[in-house]
């Protein structure tokens, strides 16, 4: 049985191939699709106050009140319900104060609002407990003896998630003993960062690195702490005055800081 195709012309040809791809976009550009859009959020000197109330309120044994400024990053991401389209997606990739992040990889908990809030308080308590922890071994190993006597309350309201464990853990360091020479910890100056603690005094990464770099200079840090594993991203889209310094251990982030006061020799990424 013998079959007739039509002929076309190559452009015929191309108009009709195009037509299932033109239809591939228009359906992709209005459906939702499993990314978040990242940007960056909000900032918290943890030697201070956040939302009205100190962060640290540390009782049992005097207290120093440091001068400088140990600023904990944050970002802020479409919501777990939000729909994402493929405009949203192009744009973020074209900026450099946007970030398209897999949802699950921003919500691994699921798409329930109050789920995701009561995951990322938890992680956040987590973080504080073990912050606590880290810093007091610190202190105890470096000569301290009244760390039995410590009692930490750390306090940054709807913040969640286990990203501002080291600042936590820095901020108790600096109220308790400042740079161990009766100085501030920072050195008077304005430094951000981010970064997981465990309790053994281990600094984790975080993601959202580039971001939380934005944060910090546009709230006027002038140095970043950032996980040695995520130093590339970090350094990527740096902004013009802030300078990143790679961080591993508390013990080792403690040290660096006072060089850096001193005029030492500093990490660099």
């Amino acid at each position: 049985m013998a079959f007739s195709f039509p002929h076309f012309t190559r452009p015929q040809a191309l108009t009709v191939c195009a037509l299932p791809v033109v239809a591939l976009v228009a359906v992709a550009a209005v459906a939702p699709l499993p990314f978040a859009v990242a940007q960056p959020g909000g900032t918290a000197n943890v030697l201070g106050k956040h939302e009205g109330k100190p962060v640290l309120t540390i009782t049992g044994v005097p207290t120093r009140e440091p001068k400088g400024v140990l600023r904990m990053t944050t970002i802020v991401a479409t919501g777990p319900q939000m729909d994402v389209r493929l405009g949203d997606v192009v744009d973020g990739w074209f900026r450099t104060d946007r970030a398209v992040m897999p949802k699950d990889s921003v919500y691994p908990t699921g798409d329930n609002v109050k789920e995701v809030r009561e995951h990322n308080l938890g992680d956040m308590k987590k973080s504080q407990d073990d912050a606590t922890k880290a810093a007091l071994a610190y202190l105890k190993a470096t000569g301290s003896d009244d760390t039995g006597k410590v009692k930490v309350q750390a306090d940054l309201g709807k913040i969640g998630g286990p990203s501002a464990g080291l600042f936590l853990s820095l901020g108790i360091i600096d109220k308790l003993d400042g740079d161990g020479s009766g100085g501030d910890l920072t050195g008077g100056r304005d430094i951000a960062g981010t970064g997981t603690i465990t309790a053994s005094g281990e600094v984790g990464p975080v993601g959202g690195v580039a971001l939380k770099t934005k944060a910090a200079r546009r709230d006027g840090a002038t140095v970043f702490l950032v996980p040695k594993a995520e130093c590339a991203d970090a350094g990527a889209e740096l902004p013009k005055g802030l300078r990143l310094v790679p961080v591993t251990t508390l013990k080792g982030t403690v040290e660096a800081l006072r060089a850096l006061n001193k005029g030492g020799e500093v990490p660099s990424c």
